[in-house]
């Protein structure tokens, strides 16, 4: 109230700043009030899915599932299994969506998705700006991991790569 004694005696100058305010709020009102009408906007958002890097994660689909969308696949990706179970696999790390539609366009339910490190007992070794990881459950191993240095991370996977084609052509 005492803003509006100092303006006494300039009550043109007070209405016109009052309709300033007032246009002002408007514009900063109206698009909530927007979204606060659309009753699909806000009821498709469904809490963040959190997946830990290199995992996968199951949940069930909303009937009526006919289009899954995601929103950035290098971070996440989706499979779909019989019986409605869609398989979220994390990729790398950060936040994307899956998006559920049905066989009109029309959402279903929106899922952020959030891909965090990994849960188990990593142990990462900083040598100067060179990164390596290992997985100490319960020994520690070299490991395979987003982010580490590239000869590291290259001479590891050769050898997960070695081994693979190893087991495949003796179990031919």
């Amino acid at each position: 109230m005492t803003a509006f004694i100092a303006w006494r005696g300039h009550r043109p100058l007070l209405f016109a700043g009052l309709g300033t305010l007032a246009v002002a709020f408007a514009a900063v009102a109206q698009p909530t009030a927007a979204l606060a009408a659309d009753p699909a906007a806000e009821s498709t958002l469904r809490e963040p899915i959190m997946v830990n890097l290199d995992q996968a994660k199951l949940m069930k689909l909303p009937e009526r599932t006919a289009t899954l969308v995601i929103g950035n696949p290098l971070i996440a990706d989706a499979a779909v299994q019989p019986g409605g179970i869609v398989v979220l696999t994390a990729k790398s790390y950060g936040m994307t969506n899956l998006v559920v539609l049905d066989r009109n366009g029309a959402t279903l339910v929106e899922y952020p998705i959030q891909v965090v490190g990994p849960s188990d007992a990593v142990v990462v070794v900083f040598r100067g700006i060179e990164r390596e990881s290992y997985s100490c459950a319960p020994y520690c191993e070299r490991r395979i991991t987003l982010g580490d240095s590239a000869g590291f991370f290259g001479a590891n996977l050769s050898a997960v790569g070695t081994f693979n084609t190893l087991v495949n052509r003796d179990n031919k």
